[in-house]
């Protein structure tokens, strides 16, 4: 709080600091918490601290014997508790003085792990919608103790007195918070109790709310009537899953594939995680809900769980992670770390499980999630082993597992694009080669430890040369009428560094083929750049390297009856063209980006062609 003035001091001596309430509160408000809604979350933690303290007083009493009573009417808001209360001496060390917390009080250290708030902190975010808060509190160390009273105001000034024991016959504490005008969206009664809720649906000591109406027959309406659904009991396994899941469909609004049981007592964590039954794109992380000793610590957890496990949602509660300043994240440390490690393992676990005794549930999660599951196989050999068999991926055979396509390809192919894969998929699945798309993420890598588990088999990367070879040669008689027409396409195509060849391959609707790797392509643009840069002799010795760069190939297709004329043609100029529109067409069928060139000669050749085409029949 706001210390008085002190006189002069001689040059050296120590000085105190001045503390601006209003400072401190709006830093709170900008800084530290999210939303003025976690004064509430304060105050329950406050109390819990307190209940937990008067509990190490009796520890043989239960755990309800003691509770917690909201009260908000729309003029203030109350929180009462049955705790250890506090002592005048109490008041001013965890009251009056900033940054002090009853977790560092000398008589109640040793519960240290046993609280969730700090006291002082905490209060301040009271006012952060209100004014002045009133506490009325009652020591129960001291059985004569008497009541205290304490009121803190916004501009840093507060008072204390003792009141008559009547005023709180029973030990505990009382916060009273009187509203401002521009906090009603937080204090409201229906907002009170649905934070209360919100906070505290998990807490272990029973709370109760009151607006003051008198609703459910006169009654407080209990804000947490049940235990968490995992210490719940339930008479079948059957029975237990189907609660589980429909609490994570109540918290997350999805209706889980399959929930997961976590439970790690060296921490004291329980929960669940819930499968999401949609994909997500890869890398994109979901907030997990965090309660620490059942109070709600964040929504939006991230750190909880490894990158790769973006396929479920978590709700779990812990008792030894450590929260950060704002209580709204986790702390990033040693725990947090080997928390994170131990539920990883549980992941895995249900994944081996399913494997192993569930193979429906195990299609249906991997239908929905392989790509996540690839990203898990890359870095965890077991799952390899155990998934890879079992994973889509798009080959020249449709949609299949490695497994279903490795039993008719002894010899496995793949492609490092997927517009490569799209270029020879037709030609190669007519050929009798088994080739698989590993142009999407982790699919390449993946295919290639095929062999780690199917010895079997065996892979390699596709090149032109490979596919090349699978094309059946014309006969020599055809390839020399032909040669005249493939001279005049290769020097129509030089300027794309393409060569052309005349082959037969299926399906014989394809005229032409155009093998081009994406890293040739940028292997002949770099060469090119650096021999325009360079210039004289190195760009004369540059450009003897750039030979020596792959060249793109147009496979001309002999049993194609388009292609069949073209080769007839006489005339150089339509001989040209027509090989630079087969050139377009292949490019297009490829699906590649065109380069503006490329899209420059198509336009040309269809120009061409029609103009052609109309002379002729003028």
């Amino acid at each position: 709080m706001t210390l008085p003035e002190t006189p002069s001091s001689p040059a050296g001596a120590d000085r105190t600091f001045q503390v601006d309430l209003r400072g401190l509160v709006d830093l709170l408000s900008h800084h530290l918490y999210s939303s003025p809604r976690v004064y509430l979350r304060e105050l329950l933690q406050n109390a819990v601290d307190a209940l937990t303290a008067r509990q190490s007083l009796a520890p043989a009493g239960p755990a309800d014997a003691f509770g917690i009573r909201l009260f908000a009417d729309g003029s203030v808001v109350r929180v009462e508790d049955d705790g250890v209360g506090l002592t005048e001496a109490d008041v001013h060390t965890f009251l009056a003085t900033i940054g002090r917390s009853s977790k560092r009080a000398e008589r109640i250290a040793e519960q240290r792990a046993d609280f969730i708030g700090q006291f002082g902190i905490g209060l301040l975010s009271c006012f952060l919608v209100a004014d002045e808060i009133h506490v009325v509190s009652r020591s129960a160390r001291t059985p004569d103790a008497p009541a205290v009273e304490w009121r803190g105001r916004g501009d840093g000034s507060y008072t204390v007195r003792t009141l008559p024991a009547s005023a709180r016959p029973r030990p505990g504490t009382t916060v009273t918070l009187t509203p401002r005008a521009d906090a009603g969206e937080w204090t409201r009664p229906a907002q009170v109790h649905a934070l209360a809720r919100h906070f505290g649906s998990l807490l272990r000591h029973p709370v109760t709310f009151d607006d003051g109406t008198g609703g459910a027959g006169g009654q407080a309406a209990p804000v947490n009537p049940d235990p968490a659904p995992w210490a719940r009991t339930h008479p079948t396994p059957g029975a237990r899953s189907r609660a589980l899941a429909a609490y994570g469909e109540e918290v997350f609004g999805f209706t889980p594939l399959d929930t997961i049981e976590l439970d790690l007592p060296a921490v004291g964590l329980k929960g669940i995680a819930c499968v999401l039954p949609e994909a997500v794109p890869a890398g994109r992380r979901h907030g997990h809900r965090v309660h620490v000793k059942g109070m709600l610590l964040s929504e939006q957890a991230e750190e909880i769980l490894p990158d790769w496990a973006f396929f479920v949602r978590c709700v779990v509660d812990a008792e030894s992670l450590r929260p950060t300043a704002s209580r709204e994240s986790l702390y990033e440390d040693d725990t947090l770390a080997a928390v994170r490690d131990a539920l990883a393992e549980r992941l895995r676990a249900w994944i081996a499980r399913a494997a192993a005794s569930d193979p429906e549930l195990l299609g249906r999660f991997l239908q929905v999630h392989h790509l996540a599951v690839k990203s898990l196989a890359v870095h965890d050999d077991e799952i390899m082993r155990l998934l890879l068999p079992w994973l889509p991926f798009e080959t020249t055979d449709g949609h299949a597992t490695l497994d279903e396509f490795a039993r008719t390809h002894r010899t496995v192919l793949v492609t490092s694009s997927v517009e490569e894969f799209r270029q020879v998929a037709a030609i190669a699945s007519a050929a009798g080669l088994g080739v698989v798309n590993g142009g999407y993420t982790y699919d390449r890598e993946l295919v290639h430890r095929l062999p780690e588990i199917r010895p079997e088999v065996s892979v390699a990367d596709l090149d032109p040369g490979t596919l090349t070879a699978h094309l059946d040669p014309v006969d020599r008689e055809t390839e020399l009428a032909a040669a005249a027409y493939l001279a005049q396409a290769r020097d129509a195509l030089a300027v794309f560094d393409c060569d052309v060849a005349l082959r037969t391959f299926q399906p014989a609707s394809a005229p032409a083929l155009l093998l081009d790797s994406r890293e040739a392509r940028h292997e002949r643009t770099r060469s090119q750049l650096a021999r325009e840069q360079q210039g004289g002799v190195w760009g004369d010795i540059l450009g003897a390297l750039r030979q020596e760069a792959p060249r793109a190939q147009l496979i001309l297709n002999q049993l194609n009856p388009l292609v069949r004329t073209a080769v007839t043609i006489g005339e150089p100029e339509l001989a040209r063209t027509s090989a630079e529109a087969l050139y377009g067409q292949a490019a297009m069928l490829s699906r590649r980006p065109l380069r503006p060139a490329e899209s420059s000669l198509i336009n040309r050749s269809f120009l061409d062609l029609l103009a052609h085409a109309l002379r002729k029949d003028s």
